[in-house]
């Protein structure tokens, strides 16, 4: 019954080939893909009960034991993110049925958002070092594709510098893991931390982490974000709305894992460097956030503030801080994909992408002014919404930790999202409108349901936080606790 643990993966690859074939069926594209999300959410809801009830699930391919065939391994914290990726790839997928146009549809566009989850959902599930790479490359070949639709002048300039950064990034995750092989022999990730217990985390161990380091650095926006605002900026709105949910996730996801299973060991020279860059990071993004007036620009800079802000969470590196970094990131998942639907669709009424050229949105649209200031508190963590118990925790964690300068500037970054926030609130919502009775588009419904489902999600995470819990414990027990991971993978 494990088999039903590579179908997260398998059924995005091969829907994504079938839809080539059905290049000229748009309708029969739209609810064929959104109905593998749908699958998808109830295999990883299936998932994650079977893990509370029976612990960490492992498949090997071709009945080929630890370390030496390929595995996928599932643990709270990889499901819990298939999950979330899954419920929020079908309602992005809602608003590009009224968005995309359907001359870009017919160019494979939904073959490729499958091919991206595939790539995002096996990285998180791969207990494999190279088919993490693999993974990636799959991930980030659907998005240099989907980055460049529409074709305008402004998404090629931006394109260009995205694959270069990301061409470079997985130049170095394969020098990285050549030497880690080379050192270790092996690429079983469970073999490795074993075999890094075992010796020691020895100097050359250390630098070939910091390597590592540099990678999902450059993959997540930590601290190496340049490639970042215009990347997410320049995409078609639900393009954009996955890019900033998904991308920069699987990197710290990535992240979390290699410095909980494998790089533990030296945590005053590793974690303390994590701890910098994330510093720096949301210093970064928040300057950032209030210093451009372009909607696109101020939601990508949030993006960076929370990869600083989740990591923080790691750097401080206990199970409170886990879990609240676990937290946010599921809440920072849905809220960033409503965000960059907000903003693309505010750029579609109004025709302006500046926000000292928005007024007045609110009497237009009443019900979307209000998506929006609750988007705002809950980004801000004001309780009760889904942002709030993820920045208690990291901060607890922090507090606990003595970690005081992290602190600070975590919770200061959250006073720079509110503001960055409240400034598109209030230029572009309050005040007099701008928008005529006569020349006032009207709000498609295929704009507004994924805005209200996303809203949803926002309050229910939030309110449901108690709900979650079990989940979110154990997955920040297996993190902090690698040998739980390891005999998972070893025994029967």
């Amino acid at each position: 019954m494990n088999n039903i643990l590579v179908l997260p993966m398998v059924i995005p690859v091969m829907v994504g080939i079938i839809l080539i074939f059905l290049r000229p069926y748009i309708k029969a594209q739209r609810w064929i893909s959104f109905s593998v999300m749908i699958v998808n959410s109830g295999i990883a809801v299936y998932l994650l009960d079977r893990i509370v009830t029976e612990g960490i699930i492992r498949l090997d391919f071709g009945g080929w034991k630890p370390p030496f065939g390929i595995l996928f391994v599932a643990d709270s914290f990889s499901v819990i993110l298939v999950l979330t990726t899954s419920i929020v790839t079908a309602i992005c997928l809602l608003y590009a049925f009224s968005s995309v146009g359907k001359e870009h549809e017919k160019m494979y566009f939904y073959s490729f958002v499958n091919f991206l989850i595939a790539g995002v959902n096996g990285s998180f599930l791969t207990g494999d070092l190279f088919n993490l790479y693999v993974c990636f490359e799959i991930m980030l070949l659907a998005s240099y594709v989907l980055v460049a639709f529409g074709g305008k002048k402004g998404q090629l300039r931006e394109s260009i510098k995205y694959v270069v950064i990301n061409v470079i990034s997985s130049w170095i995750f394969l020098i990285a893991i050549a030497y880690l092989y080379g050192t270790v022999g092996t690429l079983n990730m469970a073999h490795i931390s074993e075999r890094i217990a075992e010796s020691g985390q020895t100097p050359l161990l250390t630098v070939i982490s910091i390597v590592f380091l540099t990678v999902f650095a450059l993959k997540s926006g930590l601290l190496l974000y340049y490639w970042l605002p215009g990347a997410y900026s320049v995409p078609s709105t639900a393009v954009a709305a996955l890019f900033g949910a998904l991308l920069t996730k699987v990197g710290i996801y990535a992240m979390i894992r290699i410095f909980t299973l494998l790089f533990y060991h030296e945590q005053g020279i590793t974690h303390t460097l994590i701890g910098v860059l994330a510093g720096l990071t949301l210093i970064g993004g928040s300057i950032g956030a209030i210093a451009y007036k372009d909607i696109r620009q101020i939601i990508a800079y949030n993006v960076v503030i929370a990869v600083g802000f989740i990591l923080v969470g790691l750097a401080v590196g206990t199970t409170t801080a886990i879990e609240g970094s676990i937290y946010y990131l599921i809440h920072d998942m849905i809220v960033k994909a409503l965000l960059f639907l907000l903003a693309g669709t505010m750029i579609a009424v109004t025709g302006e992408t500046r926000i000292d050229n928005m007024s007045g949105l609110i009497r237009n649209y009443p019900l979307f002014g209000w998506i929006f200031f609750i988007v705002m508190l809950s980004l801000a963590g004001i309780p009760p919404l889904s942002g709030f118990i993820g920045k208690v925790l990291v901060g607890q964690g922090a507090v606990e930790a003595g970690s005081y300068i992290l602190f600070a500037l975590a919770f200061i970054s959250s006073i720079f999202v509110l503001y960055s926030l409240l400034r598109i609130f209030l230029n572009s919502f309050w005040g007099e409108t701008i928008i005529s009775k006569e020349d006032k588009i009207p709000m498609k419904r295929g704009w507004i349901v994924p805005c209200i489902l996303l809203t949803i999600g926002t309050i229910g995470l939030g309110f449901g936080a108690e709900l979650l819990a079990v989940y979110v414990k154990d997955a920040a027990n297996t993190l902090m606790n690698p040998q739980i991971y390891i005999d998972a993978v070893f025994n029967e």
